[in-house]
């Protein structure tokens, strides 16, 4: 994954607590950031998410579309009356 570099301005008793966390965890700065940044914004969760998404096999999803385009079809009919 590619990064960018970016200037943000935070309350100087946050900059401490990252400045600690990185030394206490032998890592940079800018990685307790990040970390921090995607626990808050969920993001951490949704890569778990995904990596367990399996993708169905091409005659199962073609079948479950069919299947479903047939169901709105009943569904029109039924609400266009007889």
């Amino acid at each position: 994954m590619s990064k960018t570099r970016t200037t943000v301005t935070l309350d100087e008793d946050v900059i401490r607590a990252v400045k600690i966390k990185a030394a206490r965890s032998g890592r940079r700065d800018s990685e307790v950031i990040e970390e921090s940044l995607r626990r808050d914004l969920g993001l951490d969760a949704l890569e778990e998410i995904w990596a367990r998404v399996r993708p169905a096999p091409e005659a199962e999803g073609a079948e479950l579309a069919a299947s479903e385009l047939r169901a709105m079809r009943r569904e029109g009919r039924a609400a266009s009356g007889p």
